[in-house]
Formats: structure tokens, C-alpha cells, sequence
């Protein structure tokens, strides 16, 4: 368990973490939290208040969305909001090089390069939210009020 703690990527969320907030804690769970599904299993809660840290590849710039766990992410209203032509899912490899994660552990905090944040709107949903911490056994639990300071990011209706 601890080993996780101990890796690169969970390092990079943890220093974020502790810079804003002390009190937020990385939860090491027994079961993969690769998917919102999973995450939602292990956690016992809602596939709402699961953060999805989606990697968006526009003309030639990436966009980190963080999306509630039972939406997916309207690409049309992507193209809308930055008025680019060529939106998509970023590939595997953009989203190690651009956030410095895997998918699956893909934390919305501790990034590798600095990325615009847009958070969409339906998290508000929920009074707690749940997002990866850097690997996909990792998560971090905080509301929506700190994951727009922490993550600086700008709440949008991005989810269908």
C-alpha cells in the first residue's frame, strides 16, 4: 500500500495537495479505481461524484476537463466554448507527456505542464467529489469550492 504513496506521480499530487490544504488526504484503496465505475465500487458512493481528469486535444493546445463520473464530455460544446475546429480525446502518449499520468490515475493536481482546467458544471451535484491522485489504486477526496482553487479552473457546461 504504502509503496504507492512512494511513486513519482502520487509525490507530484501529494506536494500539490499539501501546498493548498494540509487536511486533504491521498486514500490508498484495495481495488483499482482505474475507471469512474470502479472508483464509485470501491468508494461506496455515487458515479456522479467521481472526477473524470479527461486530456482534450484541440487545434494545438491541450484542455484538462474534469467531468462528473456519469457524464461524458460533450466535444461539441468544446468546439463552442474554444471555437476550434479540431477537438478530440488526446491519445495515451499526449496524456503521460501533457499531465504526467496514465490514464486511469490521470489527477486533475500535480500536473507536469501547466493546462487551461474547465470543470463542468454537474459536479455541483455533489457535496463531496472524488478524484485520482496519480495512480489508479489512489484518490483524493475534496468539494467543489477547493477543486476550483486548487485546480484553478473554470466551471463551464461541458457534459452531456
Amino acid at each position: 500500500m504504502d509503496i504507492l504513496l512512494n511513486k513519482e506521480s502520487v509525490k507530484r499530487v501529494k506536494a500539490s495537495l499539501d501546498e493548498f490544504d494540509k487536511s486533504i488526504k491521498i486514500q490508498v484503496l484495495d481495488q483499482t479505481a482505474r475507471t469512474a465505475n470502479d472508483a464509485a465500487k470501491a468508494l461506496s458512493c455515487e458515479v456522479g461524484a467521481i472526477v473524470k481528469s479527461l486530456l482534450i486535444k484541440t487545434d494545438n493546445t491541450f484542455i484538462l476537463c474534469l467531468v462528473s463520473g456519469d457524464k461524458r464530455c460533450s466535444l461539441n460544446k468544446l468546439k463552442k466554448l474554444t471555437r476550434k475546429k479540431d477537438v478530440s480525446m488526446a491519445n495515451a502518449d499526449s496524456v503521460k507527456e501533457h499531465t504526467g499520468f496514465t490514464i486511469g490515475g490521470v489527477s486533475p493536481v500535480g500536473l507536469k505542464k501547466s493546462l487551461e482546467i474547465m470543470i463542468d458544471k454537474k459536479l455541483s451535484r455533489f457535496q463531496d467529489l472524488y478524484a485520482a491522485a496519480g495512480h489508479p489504486n489512489t484518490i483524493f477526496r475534496v468539494n467543489l469550492e477547493n477543486l476550483i482553487k486548487l485546480t484553478k479552473g473554470t466551471v463551464m457546461e461541458i457534459s452531456e
